[in-house]
C-alpha cells in the first residue's frame, strides 16, 4: 500500500480517555481503476473496495460506539430523536415556449375551402360512377324484346304544322341572352338571402315599409325584371304562332320523350334538328320551365316578399309563408339543375351549330354564335362581380333608402 499526502481525518477515541481513532498519519493512495474493456462473452466484474474505503468505514463504525460512551448532556434528546431528513430535490422545469392559438380556417358559406373541395371531389366521382350505371343499364334496355321497335317507331320527335316557322327571331335571342344574365343573379343573391348572418347593408322603402337586407332588395328587383323579360318572351311567342314548339300538341309527345330519353342514356344520342324542331324530351322540358317552374318561382317569390299584404288573415290562412318557403329552395335547385344539364348538351350536340341558332340566328355552322356566346358570358360574370354593396347601393337609393343598420 502506498501513502499518499493527504492527512486523515481523526474521530473520536475508541475507549474514554483514549487517543483519537485512527492513528495520526497520512492517506493510501487510491489507484486509479483500470479501464473496462469490452468483452461480449464475459461479465464485467466490480473492483474490490479500495484501502481509503475500507479506513472510512473503520471510522464509520467507531463513530457510533463512541458517541455512545460519551456523557449524554452533549446530545438535547429532542436531537437525538429527530430523524435526519435529505433535502428534497427540486424538480428542473424546462421553460415553455409559448403556443400560438391556430388561426380558424375561413369560412366559405358553411365550409372551408378544403371542405367544399373535398364535397366537389366526391360529387364528381359519385356523378361519374353513376352515369356510368346508367348507361350500362340503358343499354342493356334496348337489347329488350320489343325495345328495339319501340325506338323504331316513335324516334324521339313529332312533326310540327306546316305553320310553324323555323328559326329563332332576334327577340328570342334577346329574350334567351337576358334570360341567362338575371337568371345568375338571381341564383346567386337568392343564395346570399339563403346564408347570411349579417347583411352588408340594409334598404327600406321611400313610402314606408319593414327594412330588408340589401341582398333581398337585389334579389326581389331582379325577379321583377326576370318576369318581365319572361311575359315579354310569352306574348311574342303565343302571337307569332311559335309556341307550338315548346308548348306539346300531341300525345305522341309522351312515347317520343321516353324513346329521346333513353336514347340519351345510351350515349345514341337522337338526331338534333333544333332549328325545325325541338325532339320531344326538349319539349316537354321547356314546357315545364317556361309554364310550370318559372310561374311557381313567381308566386311563392311574391309570397315571402314585401308586395304580400300582411294584414290578410284569411289569405295568409289559406297560403301559408312556409308553404312558399318549402317549394320556392327546391324551384331554385331545380333551375340550377336544367342550366347544367341544357348547358353541357349544347356543348354535347353540336357547340357551333346549337350557338349559331340562339345567339347568331342562323343554321350554319361557324364561330359566329361561339364568340358571340362568350361576349355573353363576359357580361354576366361582370354582373356577378358588380352585384356588391358597394355598387348596388347607389341605385338602391334611388328606390328607397339605405343605411348600414
Amino acid at each position: 500500500m502506498t501513502l499518499g499526502t493527504t492527512s486523515l481525518r481523526r474521530g473520536l477515541p475508541r475507549v474514554p480517555g483514549g487517543e483519537p481513532w485512527p492513528p495520526a498519519g497520512l492517506a493510501p493512495a487510491v489507484a486509479a481503476a483500470p479501464a473496462a474493456q469490452a468483452d461480449s462473452g464475459h461479465v464485467a466484474q466490480a473492483p474490490a473496495p479500495a484501502p481509503a474505503a475500507r479506513v472510512v468505514e473503520a471510522v464509520a463504525e467507531a463513530e457510533p460506539s463512541a458517541t455512545a460512551s460519551a456523557p449524554a448532556a452533549t446530545t438535547p434528546p429532542e436531537a437525538a430523536a429527530r430523524p435526519v431528513v435529505a433535502p428534497a430535490a427540486q424538480p428542473v422545469v424546462a421553460a415553455e415556449k409559448p403556443v400560438r392559438p391556430k388561426p380558424e380556417a375561413r369560412l366559405y358559406g358553411s365550409r372551408t375551402r378544403g371542405q367544399w373541395i373535398k364535397l366537389v371531389v366526391l360529387l364528381a366521382v359519385g356523378a361519374v360512377a353513376a352515369a356510368g350505371i346508367l348507361v350500362l343499364a340503358a343499354r342493356g334496355v334496348t337489347t329488350l324484346p320489343g325495345v328495339p321497335e319501340f325506338l323504331k317507331r316513335y324516334p324521339g320527335a313529332y312533326l310540327l304544322p306546316d305553320t310553324v316557322e323555323p328559326g329563332f327571331p332576334w327577340w328570342a335571342q334577346w329574350a334567351h341572352f337576358l334570360n341567362i344574365f338575371l337568371m345568375v343573379l338571381i341564383i346567386r343573391s337568392g343564395y346570399q338571402v339563403r346564408t347570411q348572418q349579417k347583411p352588408p347593408a340594409f334598404w327600406t322603402p321611400k313610402r314606408g315599409g319593414k327594412k330588408i337586407s340589401i341582398n333581398l332588395w337585389l334579389h326581389q328587383s331582379l325577379d321583377i325584371l326576370w318576369l318581365a323579360n319572361g311575359l315579354i318572351f310569352v306574348v311574342l311567342l303565343f302571337a307569332s304562332g311559335r309556341w307550338m314548339r315548346i308548348v306539346p300538341t300531341s300525345w305522341e309527345a309522351v312515347p317520343n320523350a321516353l324513346s329521346a330519353l333513353l336514347q340519351y342514356m345510351t350515349l345514341d344520342w337522337p338526331v338534333e334538328s333544333g332549328w325545325v324542331n325541338y325532339n320531344s324530351l326538349q319539349q316537354i322540358m321547356y314546357f315545364i320551365v317556361v309554364f310550370i317552374a318559372a310561374p311557381l318561382a313567381a308566386i311563392t317569390g311574391v309570397r315571402m316578399s314585401e308586395f304580400w299584404p300582411k294584414d290578410a288573415k284569411r289569405l295568409n290562412k289559406i297560403y301559408p309563408v312556409e308553404v312558399a318557403r318549402a317549394i320556392h329552395f327546391p324551384t331554385m335547385l331545380f333551375f340550377v339543375l336544367f342550366i347544367l344539364i341544357h348547358v353541357f348538351l349544347v356543348f354535347a350536340t353540336g357547340a357551333l351549330r346549337n350557338l349559331n341558332h340562339m345567339f347568331g340566328g342562323t343554321d350554319v355552322v361557324n364561330w359566329v354564335g361561339f364568340w358571340l356566346f362568350a361576349a355573353a358570358i363576359a357580361i354576366t360574370a361582370a354582373g356577378w362581380y358588380a352585384a356588391r354593396p358597394l355598387i348596388i347601393a347607389p341605385i338602391a337609393r334611388l328606390f328607397g333608402q339605405v343605411s348600414s343598420r
